[in-house]
């Protein structure tokens, strides 16, 4: 059966900022997706889970974009935000009899922009971004449930915030 991923969903001008990053960055040959910050990689592709996710009654709510992340092969953004935080807290709780090892471990909220280079590429570019660096905020608009097929992603919802 395939899984469901969950991701969250950002205002267009951040998501097309990450968008464009990832373009710049990600080898061309591994890149099929669009920026996106998971909350969940794993989840049963059932009525009970799209109902879990669709009823959380959310506000939009800011994120703060507050660093980069060396990932060893590649770079990302660190996000950080209270109410995602307490979100993503109370999802896992929610769906804990459902997660996969990975989902229950500590959640590290961040927006991948290049993986699967050799290290000392990765350093370079993690090193030059760090540089230039300034904090900047975006805002979270929902929820997106992909189905992940044949190692490809398939939209199934989107569920916005307030």
């Amino acid at each position: 059966m395939p899984a469901l991923i969950l991701t969250l969903k950002l205002d267009s001008l951040s998501q097309t900022f990450f968008d464009e990053q990832r373009k710049r960055y990600f080898p061309p040959e591994r890149n099929f997706l669009n920026a996106h910050l998971t909350l969940f990689h794993q989840l049963p592709d059932t009525a009970g889970t799209m109902q879990v996710v669709g009823n959380i009654k959310q506000e939009q709510f800011k994120c703060d974009v507050t660093g980069l992340l060396f990932l060893g092969a590649g770079v990302a953004y660190k996000i950080e935000s209270l109410a995602l935080n307490a979100l993503h807290n109370k999802l896992k709780h929610d769906l804990l009899e459902h997660l996969i090892q990975q989902d229950k471990q500590g959640f590290r909220p961040h927006i991948t922009i290049q993986n699967k280079v050799p290290a000392e590429t990765a350093k370079q570019l993690f090193n030059g971004l760090t540089l230039s660096f300034k904090p900047f905020r975006v805002k979270a608009t929902g929820f997106e449930l992909w189905r992940y097929v044949d190692g490809y992603w398939q939209h199934v919802v989107f569920y916005p915030f307030k």
